[in-house]
């Protein structure tokens, strides 16, 4: 097993509320994540569209993932919080949305900086799609880093 499906599987029980609200956490790459989240009754508001707070935890997710991929040989060693974050709702969302993340940073210039000087921060910028492909959020998380 790579270490990428290591965190993935990890971070698919680690997160209770990404789980309570049904984040499935599809793929995850140096700096880059997928994952995905289906429209139920539990997820909608009240005009039958995904709910902003339903999208603002997929994305963080997916941006979590991809952080963690990021800093693969060292994330067991790391304390990531995230410290802000950026949303615009950008058109109606409805049925099963896609969250497309991606460090700011490359992931060998985010693990060099966290082993020499103990700490990082970076942006993830998180393109979250419908069905159609159409992009229905996007966002940005910054993510403060420590080493342990």
């Amino acid at each position: 097993m790579n270490p990428y499906d290591m965190i993935k599987g990890h971070l698919g029980k680690a997160i209770p509320f990404a789980n309570h609200v049904g984040v499935e956490l599809l793929d995850i790459g140096d700096g880059v994540a997928t994952a995905a989240l289906d429209q139920r009754d539990e997820t909608s508001n009240h005009i039958q569209t995904l709910h902003a707070g339903a999208m603002f935890t997929l994305g963080e997710a997916a941006s979590g993932a991809a952080l963690a991929g990021a800093l693969a040989p060292m994330i067991l060693q790391a304390r990531p919080v995230a410290a802000g974050a950026r949303i615009s709702y950008v058109k109606i969302a409805k049925g099963r949305l896609t969250a497309h993340a991606k460090t700011s940073v490359p992931g060998a210039d985010a693990l060099a900086q966290l082993q020499s000087e103990g700490k990082v921060a970076f942006a993830v910028d998180i393109d979250i799609r419908d069905a159609e492909d159409d992009t229905v959020v996007t966002m940005t998380v910054d993510w403060h880093v420590k080493k342990l």
